[in-house]
């Protein structure tokens, strides 16, 4: 069936991401073994529960300081935590643009209220606008309540956004939730250090 509706993942598919360096920047401020907390794959359960809207930002300093046994201060815990953040490759908000007029797009990301501010800033401080209006509507974990790979956070935006999911393309970084977008119906494709967003939409599409 053909595609008309295409739901993107945020990190990894359009901002880049790299988790050493908020492995490394909690490991400055005396966090041993960060990746027990949160890789790519794995969240423990306060990194979940702030991902879910389910604590509040001072909440998770608090509880951060007490789990790892650290004594930071809010703003060097954000600056860690948001370390991982880096750029939007323009040629990726190029593609989103070009393809506004013949699809309807949509944004689904595992984020949090810390992540959410500074990717906003940094993307409207480079491009001049702001990040959600290249979508109909993005939806965030943190906002949302609901996180992938959860198959019911999937039923959610497919609900949410009133699309069909056999006419419906996600795309992620992540295997599990490419596993899960398919359980739910969707159409599905994995980025790639290899194959980018851009390389594969001008694959599936042209």
């Amino acid at each position: 069936m053909a595609i008309k509706n295409i739901i993107f993942d945020l990190g990894g598919v359009l901002l880049n991401l790299d988790f050493n360096k908020t492995t490394e920047a909690f490991s400055a401020l005396g966090v041993e073994n960060f990746n027990q907390y949160f890789t790519q794959f794995h969240a423990h359960p306060l990194f979940r529960q702030l991902e879910t809207g389910a604590i509040v930002n001072e909440g998770f300093y608090d509880e951060l300081r007490k789990t790892a046994g650290i004594d930071a201060a809010n703003y060097a815990i954000d600056a860690a935590w948001n370390a991982m953040l880096l750029d939007f490759p323009a040629e990726r908000i190029e593609k989103i643009q070009e393809l506004a007029s013949g699809y309807r797009l949509f944004l689904f990301s595992n984020t949090n209220a810390i992540h959410h501010t500074s990717f906003h800033q940094s993307f409207e401080s480079k491009f001049g606008f702001q990040f959600d209006s290249l979508f109909e509507k993005a939806f965030y974990s943190h906002l949302a309540g609901y996180r992938k790979p959860d198959l019911s956070a999937f039923e959610y935006v497919i609900r949410e956004a009133g699309v069909e999911p056999a006419h419906t393309l996600f795309i992620d970084d992540t295997l599990p939730n490419i596993e899960a977008a398919q359980k739910a119906g969707l159409k599905a494709l994995l980025v790639t250090p290899e194959k980018n967003m851009v390389k594969l939409l001008d694959e599936i599409l042209t």
